[in-house]
């Protein structure tokens, strides 16, 4: 089955009592036992909803996965996958990380005993400078939050089997639609469905996928027993969204490189990030391993001021200054104060998130709304 055949339909099925094509939202927080135990899978909504079941199976498809659990959002998402490790257990991750991720490893799990080595992964064999017998998991982000650095997917899973680590991979800023790191070798890939899955900017909600047994069951006993999962009416939503993932994809794409093409020719730009330029570092790995190379954007400006940073991202009109990213309105970022501040500003610098970057995340306006917009707070 396509892509877009499965977006529609894959794990989706008409309600067996009504007929509906659409998906009921099961808004219901128990059911009805016909006695103690003798239940038909569902007994309590903590567990299992029918809403958000059929939501699981579609975005696995789309992943190409066995299993998909979904979780109230991506760092519950996150969370689930970290509490599979114990304390004395290592983590290898990237220097380029989103922010959220970054403050929950060092500032809630390095206090239960976990090590975070965050390094440079656009090289993989960087990883077997920190690999020993505690490491146990190494994860990912490709593209990477913000400066867009790509990771070889399939050279990290190779390291990962050779050493009987997990490789998890953040899967966000290129959704199913772009790439599927199952299929370069991934244990898990994770979601936040907030993003380009939702695409509506009306949901927060993350999720996992993977194929193994045991890691499913896992996960699945974390995500009962913790109990971040989202309620039937985000599931819903997600469901609906999902429905044009494919062709909002299309266009984030098409507006994506017309945008990123204008700022690398424009005076007051110094370096852009977007993975389609033939010099962006890792190009070809991208073009191995995405479809396409997606709507996300960052951008330095040449006076490297914070000011004139903060100028440009106030002055848009179509653009909104906002944080997150994926959905149908474009939106811009300053990650330094914004998606990134809880990053120590030297670990900020080091990899090039300064006080003059900005982020864009390209929605499917008109291009050529969005590049006068651009112009315009550029002037």
């Amino acid at each position: 089955m396509k892509f877009a055949t499965k977006a529609l339909h894959a794990g989706v099925e008409p309600d067996p009592t009504t007929g509906a094509i659409m998906t009921p939202i099961y808004q219901t927080s128990t059911f009805v036992q016909a006695s103690p135990g003798n239940h038909k899978g569902y007994a309590y909504a903590r567990g299992k909803n029918p809403t958000r079941n059929q939501l699981e199976k579609n975005i696995a498809a789309l992943e190409n996965a066995k299993y998909g659990l979904c979780f109230s959002s991506g760092m519950g998402a996150a969370d689930a996958v970290i509490k599979l490790l114990r304390p004395g257990d290592e983590v290898i991750t990237g220097d380029d990380l989103y922010g959220g991720t970054y403050r929950m490893f060092t500032k809630v799990f390095a206090h239960y005993g976990i090590k975070f080595h965050f390094i440079n992964l656009a090289d993989a064999n960087n990883i077997s400078k920190y690999l020993n017998e505690k490491t146990k998991l190494i994860w990912v982000e490709t593209p990477t939050n913000p400066t867009m650095q790509i990771v070889d997917i399939q050279a990290c899973s190779a390291i990962a089997k050779k050493h009987g680590c997990i490789l998890a991979v953040d899967n966000t800023f290129a959704s199913p639609y772009l790439q599927n790191p199952m299929e370069l070798g991934a244990d898990i890939v994770m979601h936040s469905v907030t993003k380009y899955l939702g695409g509506h900017s009306d949901v927060v909600m993350g999720a996992l996928c993977m194929n193994d047994d045991k890691i499913y069951e896992q996960l699945a006993f974390i995500h009962n027993s913790c109990g971040a999962t989202p309620g039937p009416m985000d599931s819903f939503l997600v469901l609906r969204g999902i429905k044009t993932l494919h062709l909002r994809m299309e266009r984030h794409c098409f507006n994506g490189k017309k945008i990123a093409e204008f700022l690398k020719s424009h005076p007051k730009i110094d370096k852009v990030y977007w993975p389609g330029f033939t010099d962006h570092p890792n190009h070809e790995i991208a073009k191995k391993q995405m479809r396409d190379f997606g709507g996300m954007i960052s951008f330095d400006i040449k006076s490297r001021k914070k000011e004139d940073a903060f100028k440009i991202a106030s002055s848009v009109k179509v653009f909104s200054l906002a944080e997150s990213l994926g959905g149908v309105e474009s939106l811009i970022n300053h990650p330094a104060t914004m998606t990134h501040a809880s990053v120590p500003a030297e670990e900020r610098a080091r990899v090039g998130v300064t006080d003059s970057l900005l982020r864009l995340s390209v929605g499917v306006e008109d291009i050529d709304d969005l590049l006068e917009d651009l112009k315009q707070a550029l002037s």
